[in-house]
C-alpha cells in the first residue's frame, strides 16, 4: 500500500483537533486511556447522563495545551449526543480575544452559539428581552443609528412602527456586536462599560428566554437535555486585567459564581496552572461547586525510573501510522512502517 502524503501531512496538522462525529476523523482516533490512568471524559459524561441529569452541572477539564482535550471533549460530544442530549460544543477563540475578554463577553458567545444550534434544529425562541438587551447594546456603541441602519446590523428588515421594533436574527446579531467589538479595543471597552453593571440581568434573561424555554422545547422532542461545552478558555493569556487581576484568575475566580450559574449542563476548559494556585480551593467551590476539576494527562513515553514507557510509546507509534494508513488495521502497520520512515527504530 502507497502512502499518500498529502492526506498524511493534513492528518498530522496539530491545530486540527479530531471531530469523532465525522467518520473520517473517527478512523484517526487513538483510545490513550489505558496510559493516561484512565477515562476521564466518562467521568464528566457520567455526572451529566446519571448523577444529575435534570439538574444543571458545571464541571471543569485541564491539562497542558496540546495533550488532547478538544479530542477527547469532541468524543464526549459524540457520546451525549448518542445519548440523547442536545449538545452545543464550540471553540472560545473563534468569538472571544484570548488576550482580552470579561465575563460577559463568554456569556454572548454562550448565547450566540446556542441560539445559532438550536434555530438550526427548528427550536422557537422568543427571547424579547434579551434582543432588546442587545439593541440598546447597539445603540449605545453608534449613537445615533437609524433604524434602517438597525435592520441592516441584525440581518433583517425592520418592521413595526417608528418606535423601533425589530425581529432580526439573535445569534447574528450577537455576532455582528462581537464581530464589531472584538477588531476594536476602544469599542469593545465601551460595550463593557454597558455590559457590565448588567450581568446579572443578562445572566437571568439567558436563562429564562433561552435556555430553560430551549431545555422545555428539546424534552418535549424527547431530548435528554442540553450540555454547552465550552471549549479552548484554558488558552486566556494570563495577564493583568484593567484592575490589575490577572485574566484568568479574574475571569474563573472573581467571576465563577457568575459563570456557573448559566443553567443547563456546562463543561469549560481552564488553565492547568489554576490548580496549583493559592486559590485553587476557591476556584473548586465558586466555579466547580465543591468538586475537582478533571485533569487530562499527558501520554508517558518514559517511566519515573527513566525506562521508556512501552505501552505509551506503542499508542503514540500506533497513532502516527493511524495517521498514514487508516484503514489498515494496527496488525498490519508494523509491515508499513518503512513506507513513511526508513526504519522502525525512527
Amino acid at each position: 500500500m502507497n502512502l499518500d502524503f498529502d492526506r498524511f501531512c493534513d492528518a498530522c496538522n496539530p491545530s486540527h483537533s479530531l471531530i469523532l462525529g465525522n467518520a473520517e476523523d473517527q478512523r484517526y482516533y487513538i483510545d490513550f486511556a489505558e496510559v493516561r490512568g484512565g477515562k476521564v471524559i466518562n467521568i464528566l459524561k457520567r455526572t451529566i447522563t446519571r448523577l444529575a441529569r435534570d439538574k444543571p452541572t458545571c464541571q471543569l477539564f485541564t491539562g497542558h495545551i496540546g495533550c488532547g482535550k478538544s479530542t477527547e471533549l469532541s468524543r464526549l460530544e459524540k457520546e451525549l449526543t448518542d445519548e440523547g442530549f442536545h449538545v452545543v460544543y464550540f471553540e472560545s477563540t473563534q468569538d472571544l480575544d484570548e488576550m482580552d475578554l470579561d465575563l460577559t463577553d463568554i456569556m454572548l458567545a454562550i448565547a450566540r452559539r446556542v441560539t445559532q444550534s438550536l434555530e438550526e434544529g427548528k427550536i422557537s425562541l422568543q427571547p424579547q428581552g434579551f434582543k432588546e438587551l442587545l439593541k440598546n447594546s447597539w445603540n449605545f456603541l453608534q449613537t445615533p443609528v437609524t433604524l434602517e441602519a438597525e435592520g441592516e446590523l441584525f440581518g433583517n428588515k425592520v418592521k413595526g412602527n417608528t418606535e423601533g421594533n425589530l425581529e432580526f436574527s439573535l445569534p447574528l446579531g450577537i455576532a455582528k456586536i462581537t464581530a464589531k467589538t472584538k477588531s476594536n479595543p476602544d469599542l469593545r471597552s465601551k460595550l463593557r462599560q454597558y455590559m457590565e453593571p448588567q450581568a446579572n440581568k443578562m445572566l437571568e434573561l439567558i436563562n429564562q428566554e433561552i435556555l430553560d424555554v430551549a431545555i422545555n422545547q428539546l424534552k418535549q422532542r424527547g431530548k435528554k437535555g442540553l450540555v454547552v461545552i465550552v471549549d479552548n478558555l484554558d488558552r486566556i493569556v494570563s495577564r493583568p486585567n484593567a484592575a490589575g487581576r490577572l485574566l484568568p484568575e479574574y475571569i474563573f475566580i472573581d467571576r465563577g459564581d457568575q459563570l456557573r450559574k448559566v443553567n443547563c449542563h456546562l463543561v469549560y476548559t481552564l488553565p492547568l496552572g489554576l490548580i496549583f494556585g493559592n486559590e485553587s480551593e476557591i476556584l473548586k467551590n465558586r466555579l466547580g461547586g465543591g468538586v475537582d476539576p478533571k485533569v487530562l494527562p499527558m501520554v508517558p513515553v518514559k517511566n519515573r525510573g527513566g525506562s521508556k514507557c512501552v505501552e505509551g510509546m506503542n499508542l503514540l507509534q500506533r497513532m502516527v501510522m493511524s495517521r498514514a494508513f487508516p484503514d489498515v488495521s494496527p496488525e498490519e502497520h508494523i509491515t508499513l512502517i518503512t513506507e513513511v520512515f526508513d526504519s522502525p527504530e525512527t
